[in-house]
């Protein structure tokens, strides 16, 4: 599923239950975090057509969609954190969603399917694969996102803060003064 989907997944999961802001960003991020090894795609454009190109995309992306690297994240967020193994556990799990999503919907435009290597670099045993993966653009994964834009519109109506809290708490702010305004007959 594409980053937005993913970013969105984690907001919605650091939404059900009651977390500082810090921690709800640790949360949302978590989701999003296992694909950080597609930035490779910047160096392997730059360098497609000299003699040395990178293929750092090709070679190294969903290498990082494992469980070593879910440990990673979570100890990450049990130092990071305010409420520590709360928050903790909620990255363990955004980053196994965002493994899930993946499962579910990432087959490639060639109709590859991009299994997970879930025990690497440790072992194949449990290379996960699901013969039924959509493709990424299929219609689902619109379905999902827009689902989860709802959700995040309603949490941010709801709760006073947005994602945009993770960036600026004067955009933050302005974008749930706006929203509010607009729906404030489903308020009252």
């Amino acid at each position: 599923m594409s980053p937005v989907t993913h970013f969105l997944t984690g907001w919605v999961l650091a939404n059900s239950t009651a977390l500082s802001r810090r921690d709800r960003a640790l949360v949302t991020w978590s989701a999003v975090v296992p694909d950080v090894d597609g930035l490779g795609i910047v160096a392997e454009v730059l360098t497609r057509n000299s003699s040395h190109p990178l293929l750092w995309f090709s070679r190294f992306h969903h290498s990082l969609h494992n469980f070593t690297f879910a440990i990673v994240v979570g100890l990450l967020a049990l130092v990071l954190a305010e409420r520590r193994w709360t928050t903790a556990t909620m990255c363990f799990l955004g980053f196994h969603l965002h493994l899930f999503e993946d499962l579910l919907g990432s087959r490639g435009p060639d109709g590859d399917q991009w299994p997970i290597a879930y025990l690497a670099p440790f072992s194949s045993a449990a290379d996960l694969t699901w013969r039924g993966q959509w493709f990424l653009n299929a219609w689902p994964n619109f379905l999902i996102t827009l689902a989860l834009l709802g959700m995040t519109f309603y949490l941010a109506w709801a709760r006073g803060y947005s994602p945009l809290e993770m960036v600026s708490a004067r955009a933050d702010q302005a974008f749930v003064v706006a929203l509010r305004k607009r729906f404030q007959k489903a308020r009252a």
